[in-house]
């Protein structure tokens, strides 16, 4: 983050995301100020909180994949909510907490993948010797049955390697195999033969109930309620020695590093750098007037209040406290308006930033300027079959054109109108792509305003039928 100055992070978004330089700069802004923040003095980082921002702006504009990147920009823990999905305290439906809990899985999610990164390799090679382990064993004998219901369940196992009384003279000749063999495995000589492998059975026994920290369901496993006391049900699996690698070396990860760690670190993540996007916040905003028992909206409202002032949500985690999480809301505000919002939402929001329609321009620039330009998702689509697709300058100004008259005269669906467009496009080549003889296709102009004549037409027709 000491790296990216607010002017870079624009740029990096700019990859991405036409237009809306407002919001753009918005974001950048509240990103680097976790950066400063962070140089400061313990006692003076308590104090400053992150400035909450509000993006106002039709669907399709932009909104969602302006936090979605700034999050991935800096590997930061991001969610993204609907404010309609909440329910007031005291009514069946998800409570506003399970917004801090869904962030701290995510979390600990990114946190468990980082780590076992790190210690991969060495996972790999104890993957090897497991497999070399497998195809070359010593004599079987069974180990000591400590825990009495190790047998009742059937999961008694076998000594290992360093246990028992072996003959000296085996061993040694097994050992020196089994070097020779994790040579072959690692040169990928065996990938394609078939191996037995043991592996835990991830389905386990769980209980659900209604938790008194909210309404959401919480399920606990329980083998984290009784710990060691039931033995782990491990099952049988007959795969190619290429697959068993992999599955052995993420069992062998996971021993590896030391789960306590990875959560405490990913709760200080979660705290110090997690964006949660609200999504769809005028759908909750206005006052309700029918006074009948049905979930308001202020009351909602009321129940996201303290998340974003700042509170502690209990996890199973542990606790988790929300001062200092950037909180990023969105909605279009065609009917309600800010002022709508109760005034204390309207406090912790302090940055609003009104993102406006995409027009032609907008839409030639996103078909031909961004990294995941619609064009190219669909043209490498089309090269999977062999069929390769070529738009030409005039093609894209009519794509855009269209795309831009059927927001005007239909829904404003924003930048998702292009893939209804590209769909309608496509249709015939993307249905005949497997069977057709001619490989190599230009998309012209006239190609597309073939292929939207007849909708045009109507459309046109339809704006004089009552």
């Amino acid at each position: 983050m000491d790296e990216l100055t607010p002017k870079q992070i624009v740029s990096e978004l700019n990859r991405y995301i036409i237009g809306q330089e407002e919001a753009k700069k918005a974001v950048a802004i509240a990103l680097r100020n976790r950066y400063r923040r962070s140089r400061l003095e313990k006692k003076l980082q308590e104090e400053i909180t992150p400035k909450n921002i509000v993006m106002i702006g039709p669907t399709g504009v932009g909104k969602t994949e302006i936090a979605r990147r700034l999050a991935k920009l800096v590997k930061a823990p991001f969610i993204k909510v609907e404010a309609t999905k909440f329910t007031e305290v005291g009514y069946v439906g998800r409570d506003v907490e399970s917004m801090i809990r869904d962030l701290v899985e995510e979390s600990i999610r990114m946190q468990k993948n980082e780590k076992m990164k790190t210690v991969m390799s060495k996972a790999q090679e104890l993957a090897l010797q497991r497999i070399a382990n497998i195809l070359l064993p010593y004599s079987r004998r069974k180990k000591n049955v400590n825990n009495p219901l190790e047998a009742l369940f059937g999961t008694i196992d076998y000594e290992n390697d360093e246990q028992g009384n072996y003959d000296s003279q085996e061993k040694g000749e097994i050992k020196e195999r089994r070097i020779q063999l994790k040579k072959k495995l690692a040169t990928e000589e065996l990938d394609s033969e078939y191996i037995e492998i043991e592996v835990e059975d991830t389905l386990g026994t769980s209980i659900d109930f209604f938790s008194n920290m909210g309404n959401d369901e919480i399920n606990i496993n329980m083998q984290d309620v009784f710990g060691n006391l039931f033995p782990k049900k491990k099952k049988k699996r007959r795969v190619t020695i290429k697959e068993a690698k992999k599955i052995l070396a993420q069992q062998e990860a996971q021993k590896l590093i030391d789960m306590d760690e990875v959560n405490a670190e990913a709760i200080d993540k979660a705290e110090q750098h997690g964006i949660i996007f609200l999504d769809e916040i005028d759908k909750i905003a206005g006052k309700d007037y029918s006074g009948g028992p049905d979930v308001s909206r202020e009351g909602v409202q009321r129940d996201i209040l303290p998340i974003v002032e700042g509170s502690t949500v209990m996890t199973k985690y542990g606790p988790v406290k929300t001062d200092h999480i950037l909180f990023i809301a969105a909605g279009a505000f065609h009917v309600a308006k800010i002022s709508d919002l109760i005034p204390e939402l309207q406090g912790r929001f302090p940055i609003r930033v009104k993102l406006n329609s995409l027009n032609k321009e907008h839409f030639k620039q996103i078909l031909t300027k961004t990294e995941n330009a619609v064009t190219k998702q669909y043209i490498a689509l089309m090269n999977t079959e062999g069929v390769n697709i070529e738009f030409t300058e005039d093609s894209i100004d009519e794509i855009a054109n269209i795309a831009y008259i059927q927001n005007e005269q239909m829904e404003d669906i924003g930048a998702r109108r292009l893939y209804t467009v590209f769909e309608k496009l496509l249709q015939d080549i993307s249905f005949d792509a497997p069977d057709i003889e001619q490989k190599d296709i230009t998309i012209d102009r006239d190609y597309v305003v073939g292929r939207f004549k007849d909708d045009i037409s109507n459309r046109d027709i339809e704006r004089y039928i009552i």
